[in-house]
């Protein structure tokens, strides 16, 4: 077809130059490939997934005490905000927040209360009889998942708090597809709680950076751009088993709030004190203020040691403002936590 448009052409060409009477016509346009080519660029540009240099992030701090700077001094050295990890975690939300239709849920098992999980195929065993799978995830307030094609012993541990997409109901497992481990599992039904119809996505996140041991709060204000909402130190868990984990690493939502969380002593069931503006995102984590030990009842706003070391049992360490400001900010089921290293 295209030869013979170009012969016709020549041959029109010809016999135009040999009559001088004729005018010379236009040079032919091609607008109808051209606006082709534009749409399914355009619909490229638009479906493919979301990266980290896609994401811009503008300061406009809604709270500003104890702020720290994008780079900031730590005895001989430097800390800083690892924004480019913070952009990568945000690209995440942005593909989930365009998916159209996905009806959005969250593993849970806090405290077992959902059944302790089943033994994995491969586990690990610590001085402390604690199990954990090959990927290091504890049994103890995790979610059994279980391959597709194996539904008698799972394979791995899912953690608590994080969100997952609901594939539908097979029997009595869940299929899901965790938003930030990936794959497709089985899951127990009894694990896995089924967010309101009305979330459609997320605008809000809290980074919780355990390597640098600071806090950033950050909300979408259009797609592809975030504000910076705060800059902060904070205290992660410490490793001191059987009491004291990590703040484990990954993407959870908010789960639950309490003005006053109340902690035990280790290794007795006698109180010893309260941490205040408590929010919970994975097992027994929470993002919360100071703790003030019994016998003292009063607020503590600073402590000296938040930014330093991790010192919690797990949980997120605040100054007590800033821990209430994330208590009013973040909605329960609809703002996402990201703890990185």
């Amino acid at each position: 077809m295209m030869k013979n448009r170009i012969y016709l052409l020549a041959l029109l060409l010809a016999f135009c130059c040999s009559c001088q009477s004729v005018e010379k016509l236009p040079p032919p346009t091609y607008s109808g490939a051209g606006e082709s080519i534009r749409i399914v660029t355009e619909e490229i540009e638009r479906t493919r997934p979301r990266v980290a240099s896609d994401i811009q992030l503008k300061k406009d701090l809604a709270y500003d005490k104890h702020t720290l700077e994008d780079v900031y001094p730590y005895k001989d050295t430097t800390r800083s905000f690892q924004w480019d990890k913070v952009k990568d975690r945000l690209a995440i939300i942005e593909n989930i927040n365009r998916e159209k239709g996905t009806q959005w849920a969250v593993l849970q098992n806090y405290k077992n209360r959902n059944g302790e999980a089943a033994l994995v195929k491969r586990f690990e065993r610590n001085a402390y009889k604690r199990v954990t799978d090959t990927l290091g995830t504890q049994r103890y307030q995790s979610v059994p998942l279980y391959l597709l094609t194996d539904t008698l012993t799972p394979e791995i541990y899912g953690k608590d708090g994080e969100p997952v997409r609901y594939l539908g109901q097979v029997g009595s497992f869940v299929k899901i597809a965790p938003a930030y481990s990936g794959g497709e599992w089985y899951v127990p039904l009894r694990y896995v709680k089924q967010l309101p119809d009305s979330i459609k996505g997320f605008k809000k996140a809290v980074m919780v950076d355990r390597h640098n041991q600071n806090i950033s709060t950050l909300e979408q204000s259009s797609p592809g751009e975030w504000t910076i909402l705060s800059m902060n130190p904070a205290t992660t868990g410490r490793y001191a088993p059987p009491y004291a984990q990590r703040t484990p690493l990954g993407m959870f939502v908010v789960q639950e709030k309490k003005a006053k969380m109340i902690f035990l002593k280790d290794g007795s069931q006698e109180t010893g004190g309260f941490a205040p503006w408590a929010s919970r995102f994975c097992n027994g984590g929470y993002i919360h203020g100071v703790p003030t030990n019994v016998p003292q009842t009063s607020v503590i706003e600073y402590s000296p040691t938040l930014g330093t070391i991790p010192r919690s049992h797990m949980c997120v360490r605040n100054a007590t403002s800033h821990a209430k400001f994330i208590y009013d900010w973040a909605p329960e089921n609809e703002a996402i936590i990201f703890v990185l290293e």
